[in-house]
């Protein structure tokens, strides 16, 4: 009976349809904001070598503490860990210092954040054939990465061993081979995948490499025949989508970075590493 009524009562049916929806969203805000305020599972990106060995040994274990279950994901290149942030497979990553954070996600229109900034293994210059930037040779070919800020970078560093010089006015940041206003030596550049550059060296004479790979890969800082000197914006950052910055657990998150067992684990187990400020 109450059926055939709504059934024949078209404007009891969209009132009815009206307060149905009403209820439908309440009641799909309400399990949100819960579930925010109480997720306890995260699943954090990091790049191969220290950036993992940093989450694995100093940030899981103080999220753990407060309660969180972590979940690490290893990448070994520079593009995947934001592409999966972006499309919700991770809730953070950290394997990405600020340049290439903001280049990355102004060119693929992603949604991300940097959260807070993290230690990173300097970048250094590394060699199997010459024991020493004083042993370049004239025409010596040196390898170095190939994505534009981390190939900025690398050219930086050459200019930082006086082994060539940037144009006048060039953007540091954005400096390219075509940017060399003398290169003297007549060293040859070549760009090459970050992830690929330590198996350079059986074929370049150097390499220029980031500090996690060249880790992962078994070497040692102190392997390297020249070590940069890390700026600021060179800092890996923790990163998560833009939504989730004011999250209990992002904040939580952010904390770990910040706090005094992290600082005791870089001090103990990533020294040479470049930190900010309220690691130091």
């Amino acid at each position: 009976m109450i059926f055939s009524d709504f059934a024949v009562n078209p404007r009891r049916r969209v009132l009815m349809a009206s307060l149905l929806a009403l209820a439908g969203m309440a009641a799909s805000a309400l399990p949100a904001a819960a579930q925010d305020a109480s997720k306890k599972q995260l699943i954090i990106g990091g790049t191969a070598g220290s950036n993992i060995d940093q989450l694995q040994s100093g940030i899981v274990p103080i999220l753990q503490k407060k309660g969180y279950k972590v979940k690490l994901v290893e990448f070994n290149d520079y593009v995947q860990p934001n592409l999966a942030l972006a499309d919700g497979s991770l809730d953070a990553n950290f394997f990405q210092h600020e340049v290439y954070f903001n280049q990355f996600k102004s060119d693929r229109k992603l949604d991300l954040t940097a959260l807070v900034q993290g230690p990173i293994a300097p970048m250094g210059v590394y060699s199997k054939q010459r024991k020493s930037l004083a042993d370049l040779k004239d025409g010596d070919r040196i390898a170095l990465p190939n994505d534009a800020s981390n190939l900025a970078r690398g050219i930086l560093l050459l200019q930082q061993a006086g082994l060539v010089k940037l144009k006048e006015g060039v953007n540091p940041l954005r400096v390219s081979e075509l940017d060399l206003a003398s290169n003297p030596r007549k060293i040859k550049l070549v760009p090459l995948d970050a992830a690929h550059l330590p198996r350079a060296l059986d074929d370049a004479q150097y390499a220029i490499i980031n500090g996690n790979f060249a880790i992962s890969s078994g070497m040692k800082l102190s392997d390297s025949v020249l070590l940069e000197k890390t700026p600021e914006h060179y800092l890996n950052i923790v990163a998560v989508k833009t939504k989730d910055k004011d999250t209990q657990w992002a904040k939580d998150l952010a904390q770990a970075y910040k706090s005094a067992e992290f600082k005791a684990v870089v001090d103990s187990k990533f020294a040479g590493y470049a930190k900010p400020a309220f690691l130091q």
